[in-house]
């Protein structure tokens, strides 16, 4: 049997012994499966099926993601996140980073006020949100890289803004979550610093070490395609329930930066960095593309564009979002490569970790966004095919191990130990889409937006 057929056979086996005679773990996501008439149940995805996703996407998220972190990553000690553990749990130190802090807080706030209201999921995010408040910055300052188990800064204060905007993600949630108003507030103090910080001409300017690819250059004041994309990420978060005029100047500054500043018109592709006015750089950055974070930029951009109805923004965003997964799909191995170093060259980072889960996932994500919405035949066509290889290829389980790869080579060559365990991109992944397929389920397969699909079509 070859591996495709085997991860295939073992989902269908493992997912016949877990459902059978048995009823979902949270009142939230209890479907009565005798509800769904013949109709229903044949609804498809391209050639999968919405029942039989959904039921994969509750095992992935509810009987392997879950119960993995609440024995080996959760520190129900001290509170927090040891996300330094080999495949099979075994704990390699236990250091805590901010940036984790901040993500886990926002997935486990998410997952109690959208699955069921489960006290103990709130519990991961109050204990983990107390720890990390012990090292709240004051005045200019941002959060600690990283903290040891018990919540003392073990680095200086951070020199980028990525792990304090995680921190008001997960904040903002949490608030949604619990009612109070006050880690809402401090989540937008937080975003308003941050957005400051980045506005300054010397920021961080070691940013192009941060990517795997391009020669590094000391790049002071860059304007990061990143950064618009955590902020825009962020933002639409906090502004689901609440209008706040001062974050919407700031998410509108990064929708226009991203399509009408880090979009180059001559490939049709944005650069992941530019100059501090906004200017396009005079030297090989000009040709360095993030396909990766391209990917995950635009789907906030469409859900942005569906909550204030603008179908011009939605068409925009969803054929950017189109062209960059089309361009970036690997035509010999399949999957989504993360780093196009040199447009002209056609140069890939295909040296170390080309192939990252979390591109996978945002393409995915990006994907459903379309379904839902506009019923986009192409985002179901590449959802199909992506979610397969996604499970063909980064599946640990026909490895006899839980959860997925997080990082591989082109071919995702799988290796016994990582060093690891992704706490933020799959289950917020898994979340979205089994809230995504219910949607679609419930409303009979029909776009959510029905002028969406004329648009997203419109030649």
């Amino acid at each position: 049997m070859d591996r495709r057929k085997f991860v295939a056979a073992s989902i269908g086996s493992i997912l016949a012994a877990k459902y059978s005679g048995s009823e979902s773990l949270l009142k939230r996501v209890t479907v009565d499966r005798r509800r769904m008439d013949s109709g229903t149940t044949k609804l498809k995805i391209g050639d999968l099926s919405l029942k039989k996703l959904r039921d994969d996407y509750h095992y992935y998220l509810f009987e392997d993601f879950l119960p993995f972190m609440d024995k080996y990553v959760i520190d129900h000690k001290y509170g927090g996140f040891m996300c330094n553990d080999d495949r099979d749990g075994t704990r390699l130190n236990t250091k805590k980073r901010t940036w984790f802090e901040g993500r886990g807080i926002w997935v486990y706030s998410f997952l109690y006020r959208h699955f069921g209201n489960d006290e103990k999921y709130l519990d991961v995010a109050t204990n983990s949100l107390k720890l990390i408040m012990k090292t709240e910055p004051t005045g200019d300052s941002l959060w600690p890289s990283v903290i040891t188990r018990e919540g003392k800064p073990l680095t200086p204060p951070s020199k980028r803004i990525y792990g304090s905007v995680f921190v008001a993600e997960g904040l903002s949630e949490y608030s949604f979550a619990t009612g109070e108003q006050k880690y809402w507030n401090t989540a937008k103090e937080i975003i308003l610093k941050c957005w400051k910080i980045y506005n300054r001409p010397d920021y961080y300017p070691r940013i192009v070490a941060d990517y795997s690819g391009p020669k590094v250059i000391p790049f002071p004041g860059a304007r990061i395609q990143g950064v618009a994309m955590v902020m825009l990420t962020t933002i639409n978060g906090m502004l689901e329930h609440r209008s706040d005029p001062d974050l919407e100047e700031i998410r509108s500054k990064c929708i226009d930066a991203v399509l009408s500043k880090h979009f180059n018109p001559e490939f049709r592709l944005n650069n992941e960095l530019l100059n501090h006015d906004y200017s396009r750089p005079d030297n090989y950055l000009s040709e360095f593309v993030y396909t990766g974070h391209s990917i995950e930029t635009f789907r906030p951009i469409m859900e942005e564009a569906v909550g204030s109805k603008d179908l011009k923004l939605f068409r925009t965003a969803a054929e950017r979002f189109k062209r960059h997964v089309e361009v970036a799909w690997d035509q010999v191995y399949s999957g989504v490569l993360r780093s196009l170093n040199n447009v002209d060259l056609d140069l890939w980072e295909i040296k170390r970790t080309p192939k990252v889960l979390w591109a996978q996932e945002e393409a995915l994500n990006g994907m459903m966004v379309l379904i839902e919405q506009s019923g986009d035949e192409w985002a179901k066509e590449w959802f199909a095919k992506t979610y397969e290889y996604m499970v063909a290829k980064y599946w640990l389980k026909p490895f006899g191990y839980h959860l997925w790869i997080t990082a591989a080579d082109r071919k995702v060559t799988f290796t016994p130990h990582y060093d690891r365990i992704e706490n933020y991109h799959l289950p917020r992944h898994l979340m979205l889409t089994y809230l995504a397929l219910e949607k679609l389920e419930n409303n009979g397969g029909r776009p959510a937006w029905p002028g969406a699909a004329e648009a997203v079509n419109q030649k």
